[in-house]
């Protein structure tokens, strides 16, 4: 089967990092029963700076065209591309990861866990306004979307090879109203899964163990801010950014994306660390595979995964994270292991 996908090449590192993610693509390609059809779109700074729109309309229509979307990272125009598309293309749940890879700064060697954040709501609605000389912003919690990220959170859970634990983060205790109906929705929806342990955290709490107990987390489910803040913190935990992907996923269609930014003070200079974007392609495997029912994306994602991994383990790295490989050494290695 032939998939389309869609690779916004963005800013900075972004075009170089798109490179690498096409290198792995053609080599998948070559070695493997998958076949891609990939079309490279501009959106983000350069596209503001050439057509006056950061996502314009012919963007647009060829993500929603194509079967999946890969999405370098973009500059200072990243709100007006990412926020834009999660909400028209119902990106309800933000996917990340965060576990310990071999020779990298982790915390400790057993972290395994995954932040599933609500991506359509909270105070990421941009609904501010003035008031006097005070400044407000609304921040909007629907039981309908709680309960919907709450059941993806179980659904995660229970497919994982872990110790099949949910953790509901929240503020209730001042945040009373809001994040009580989503603890509220969580519960109830958490009566559906009795074999997965529930358990509430208030956010607080959860940003201090994360850095003294993070191997007792598995997943953690939580509002659009919360997840946001929570999810640098893990990837640091783990490490750093370097080795952080992330998916937006919705019912029917699915973005996949490196956690950091541009990194313009690094652009051109072939230096940056790929591994992000790359396992950012893992999960997109993943996800493919579950909707068309391809096992073979289940045995490339894997493959994609274990050669990044023998590869930073034999000491193979970019310089971000301790090495001395370029980017495209780094990629050449992985096309030439997988």
């Amino acid at each position: 089967m032939t998939y389309k996908i869609s690779l916004i090449t963005g800013d900075g590192i972004g075009p170089e990092l798109s490179e690498s993610a096409v290198s792995i693509l053609n080599a998948i390609n070559d070695k493997f029963d998958l076949k891609f059809e990939i079309t490279k779109l501009s959106a983000g700074d350069k596209a503001l700076e050439e057509t006056g729109n950061a996502l314009p309309e012919n963007v647009i229509d060829t993500i929603k065209n194509s079967d999946v979307c890969l999405k370098a990272p973009v500059g200072e125009s990243a709100a007006d591309v990412i926020v834009v598309l999660r909400r028209i293309l119902d990106l309800y749940a933000n996917i990340r990861p965060a576990k310990s890879y071999p020779h990298m700064p982790a915390l400790r060697d057993d972290i395994d866990m995954v932040i599933v954040r609500e991506n359509t709501e909270d105070l990421y609605i941009g609904k501010e306004f003035s008031l006097g000389n005070s400044a407000v912003a609304l921040r909007v919690i629907s039981e309908d979307a709680s309960k919907r990220i709450a059941k993806y959170a179980f659904e995660t859970a229970k497919q994982r090879n872990s110790m099949k634990k949910v953790t509901c983060v929240h503020k209730s205790n001042v945040l009373r109203i809001t994040d009580g109906l989503f603890v509220k929705a969580c519960t109830e929806v958490s009566k559906d899964y009795p074999d997965i342990t529930f358990e509430q955290m208030y956010v607080d709490a959860c940003a201090m163990n994360l850095i003294r107990q993070p191997e007792q987390f598995d997943v953690i489910v939580t509002t659009n801010l919360f997840g946001d803040i929570l999810s640098d913190e893990s990837s640091q935990v783990v490490g750093g950014l370097g080795m952080a992907p992330a998916a937006n996923l919705g019912d029917n269609f699915a973005l996949f994306e490196p956690v950091h930014g541009a990194a313009f003070d690094i652009a051109g200079q072939n230096i940056a660390n790929p591994s992000s974007f790359l396992l950012s392609i893992k999960m997109m495997l993943d996800w493919l595979g579950a909707k068309h029912n391809d096992p073979t994306c289940f045995e490339v994602a894997a493959k994609l995964e274990s050669t990044i991994f023998d590869l930073v383990k034999s000491g193979i790295k970019t310089k971000d994270i301790g090495g001395d490989s370029t980017t495209s050494e780094f990629t050449k290695q992985i096309t030439d292991n997988l």
